[in-house]
């Protein structure tokens, strides 16, 4: 009789959970039992590693032999158990010394040749061996990078089950060529969230995405304005306006002018990513604002996230410390876009299946783009548009007023003009200049919020803003006046009131004048207030 144990571990949305995995050798017809709630990709790994084992050189048991996943009540799923079930097989036929195995995590995909595999969730994989006080980790040598993020645990990249065995038995270890150049594993190649069919646009704010500069935006001072405050306080922008406007232009240049990452924030970025396989190639860490920019034609469970079994992170997630980009909003269907409204106010998603409770991260700056009607053409004064009056309160009434009261800023981009176009206007400011204010605002706004758990303006509640630091006296008169005629709700009172501090920190000032609450009123209700819309203008 032989018994070995090992460990890996085992992803419930992007949290870890350590599995021990045992093996059981009795005598007996020959067999492979594989117990503790796997499903079917995991139970499929008994062929895998067999044919593993064998072509690494190893003698499969001719034995009775049993596999068991503890705690079995967990649900487990994916190939990346192959590695330890491999080991705990050899263990307990005495090809490994079993105590060498017990106090180290595996987590690898093994392929019909030995070869071993990248898997999704590394990162939050070993974060959980390393919570569970584990200090050795075996991973695929390519992911050996995402494992190091992680301090305190001493990370072995192996590229194939023969070079394992070789390292635990103290023997030669063999030369194994690497991963064919140029041939980047579809895992880690960024393409979209198995399963949901949603592109992220820029997974992270690359180098190429900062290159998109905001000086390149004609014209649209109320817009790039309104852009810079929801950088600066975290705030959700509603821009609507005819095609070819600028919409699309000012989202994607949003992340560039977002503060990096801390450390906790790129963990928690980069964790989400791993476990969507979405981590691009070469960068283990993710430490700017991603970019998630989902087609319209996007499923609630696309969104939000999903998928059968254990539930996978949607739009919202991969947009987590980021930026969510609805282009044509409208287009989106009702359902859909409601469903937004339970993260937009909790930071995160929990999404219940039969298989379990998940709780996923998705606190995201988002981003509404419409067009005023189906032609896009439509004005106050319906010059050039052809839609019937009730196709187009049809087509506006796609965005409910529960999701539009918890947008902060609604602004209206108005057409390109002529001479803009032509470049005798006033170019705007760049990217890095806008970037800098924004900077300088959060520090503004982190310093005043020190020790609250609080770090943007748009996470305080509307209490705290009005007792604990209250706007200057007969600041909100204008604001209280539009909540009395209905023109406000409660929670757009509150909303307000955060943007005008925004506006108060870039503006330098220690507290919301007047003027900051005039331009937050204006940038909600769309009404001209008398103030101008340049944030230099108000210092």
């Amino acid at each position: 009789m032989g018994f070995a144990r090992t460990c890996s571990v085992a992803l419930v949305g992007v949290e870890g959970v350590v599995v021990e995995v045992q093996a059981d050798l009795e005598p007996g017809v020959a067999a492979f039992t594989l117990v503790g709630l796997p499903d079917k990709s995991l139970t499929e790994s008994r062929d895998r590693v067999r044919a593993a084992v064998v072509n690494s050189g190893g003698e499969w048991p001719q034995k009775k032999l049993t596999v068991g996943l503890s705690p079995a009540s967990v649900p487990k799923g994916g190939s990346g158990f192959d590695l330890a079930v491999a080991c705990a097989v050899l263990g307990a036929a005495e090809r490994i010394d079993p105590r060498t195995l017990t106090d180290i995590v595996m987590i690898g995909e093994l392929g019909l040749d030995g070869r071993v595999r990248p898997v999704r969730g590394v990162l939050p994989a070993v974060l959980a061996a390393a919570d569970a006080g584990y200090e050795q980790v075996v991973v695929p040598e390519c992911t050996a990078a995402e494992a190091a993020l992680v301090p305190g645990v001493s990370v072995l990249g192996v590229r194939s089950l023969r070079q394992l065995i070789a390292v635990l038995t103290d023997e030669p270890v063999p030369e194994e060529e690497p991963a064919e150049p140029g041939r980047p594993d579809p895992l880690l190649a960024g393409l979209c969230v198995p399963g949901t069919g949603v592109g992220t646009g820029l997974s992270g704010c690359s180098e190429d995405a900062r290159a998109l500069d905001l000086a390149d935006v004609v014209g649209q001072a109320a817009a790039r304005t309104a852009v810079e405050i929801a950088a600066a306080g975290g705030h959700h922008l509603f821009l609507q306006g005819p095609p070819g406007a600028g919409k699309t232009m000012l989202a994607e240049r949003l992340p560039a002018i977002l503060p990096r990452l801390t450390r906790e924030e790129s963990l928690e970025v980069t964790a989400v990513h791993s476990v969507a396989g979405m981590l691009p190639p070469g960068r283990p860490l993710v430490d700017t604002a991603p970019y998630c920019a989902p087609h319209h034609s996007a499923t609630m469970q696309s969104l939000v996230g999903g998928g059968k079994g254990i539930a996978r992170p949607g739009a919202v997630s991969l947009a987590h410390r980021g930026v969510l980009f609805l282009d044509e909003a409208p287009e989106f269907s009702s359902q859909t876009l409601d469903s937004l409204r339970q993260p937009l106010e909790a930071g995160h998603v929990v999404i219940a299946r039969s298989a379990g409770v998940v709780r996923l991260p998705a606190k995201f700056l988002m981003v509404l783009a419409a067009n005023p009607c189906p032609c896009g053409r439509h004005t106050l004064l319906g010059d050039g548009c052809e839609c019937p009056a009730s196709a187009v309160r049809r087509y506006q009434a796609r965005l409910s007023g529960p999701l539009l009261d918890r947008i902060d800023l609604k602004v209206q981009v108005e057409p390109v003009t002529r001479s803009e176009l032509a470049g005798f206007g006033t170019r705007g400011d760049s990217t890095q200049t806008v970037a800098d204010r924004v900077r300088v605002a959060r520090e503004r706004a982190a310093a005043r919020l020190t020790g609250t758990g609080w770090r943007t303006n748009s996470e305080v509640p509307g209490h705290s803003l009005r007792t604990r630091w209250p706007a200057e006296r007969g600041a909100l008169d204008a604001a209280e006046l539009d909540l009395e005629r209905g023109f406000l709700t409660a929670r757009g009172l509150d909303r307000v009131l955060r943007v005008a501090w925004t506006v108060a920190d870039l503006a330098g000032r220690d507290r919301p004048a007047a003027q900051d609450v005039a331009l937050a009123l204006q940038l909600r209700t769309g009404v001209a207030r008398g103030v101008p819309t340049a944030i230099g203008a108000l210092t």
